[in-house]
């Protein structure tokens, strides 16, 4: 009998992959699959495959309940999970040369419905492992300012590999198979960002990271022009900005009245001077932002000659 229940499902998975796909369309709810669909390769290559399965306990028939998974065109009977009750398990050994899997698991038991014994055979939908040895182990930090460099830990990095922070392109370094760091982009600050690396291909989730400003100094606290008269104002940061440079964002509430030109201090660098000039006679404020550090005022005042 077990011979012959056995020959009837390999005749079932040689249907096309469509058909199957239709078969599988009445799983139920008795059946959850708690295996994920990518996993880190590991030496063994060998993979479990849990799954948690509880039919109604009111129906079911003590000693009826068995479990296995169809898989490389195999029916092979799961076990029950140390790990708690209703958890059945599946160490799967991956044949040399494979870098994936397709399965789904059965269920067969005996239900008692309306004073009726009568089998019940419930199936999960098809689901694949795949293996990967490209995973990240670890973010070295979760949070730090514009221009600090964090390293990533993990394996098969690869010098094309990019880290993005949200849709931000970060200045990455390989620094081999199992390490590559980034330096934080001058994003706005104060709020946390989705890292992700991308090799071009693929795009691979890494963490959070929260980005906090940098520490931004303005001299002198305020100005007194003439008109044509110039003055040096000094942005000084407490760490190098980043990669590309850091923009200034400088606006006033006097346009007419002050006359500069765009601020940038340059990669790696801790500071800029600038010169303005004074132009018609006002008063007013420059308003200093860019480094996430909030925002910095200076009054301004010119007069005429």
């Amino acid at each position: 009998m077990q011979h012959s229940q056995a020959s009837s499902w390999k005749r079932v998975l040689t249907v096309s992959a469509a058909a199957l796909a239709l078969l599988l369309g009445g799983c139920t709810s008795t059946i959850v699959n708690m295996t994920a669909d990518t996993v880190a390769e590991n030496p063994s290559q060998i993979y479990t495959v849990t799954a948690r399965v509880k039919p109604n306990q009111t129906e079911l028939v003590k000693g009826s309940l068995k479990v296995q998974i169809v898989i490389d065109g195999q029916i092979f009977p799961m076990s029950p999970s140390a790990l708690g009750d209703g958890l059945f398990e599946f160490e799967y050994h991956m044949p040399a040369g494979r870098t994936e899997a397709t399965y789904y698991l059965l269920v067969n038991y005996a239900a008692e419905r309306s004073n009726m014994v009568i089998p019940v055979e419930e199936y999960s939908e098809l689901r694949t492992i795949k293996l990967t040895n490209r995973y990240v182990y670890t973010l070295e930090s979760v949070r730090g300012p514009i221009g600090a460099r964090i390293a990533i830990v993990g394996r098969g990095f690869t010098p094309q590999d990019v880290v993005y922070l949200d849709s931000v392109p970060a200045r990455t370094v390989f620094e081999g198979p199992n390490a590559i760091s980034f330096s934080v982009p001058a994003v706005p600050a104060g709020r946390a960002y989705k890292v992700s690396l991308n090799n071009g291909t693929t795009s691979q989730d890494v963490g959070s990271f929260r980005v906090d400003g940098l520490s931004l100094t303005v001299s002198p606290e305020s100005l007194n022009l003439t008109t044509g008269g110039r003055a040096t104002i000094t942005f000084s940061l407490g760490s190098p900005a980043p990669e590309g440079g850091l923009l200034i964002d400088v606006s006033t509430d006097i346009p007419k009245s002050i006359v500069m030109p765009e601020v940038v201090i340059r990669a790696g660098a801790t500071n800029a001077t600038i010169t303005v000039q004074g132009g018609q006679p006002g008063q007013g404020t420059l308003f200093v932002n860019g480094a996430g550090a909030g925002e910095i005022t200076l009054p301004v005042s010119v007069t005429g000659r």
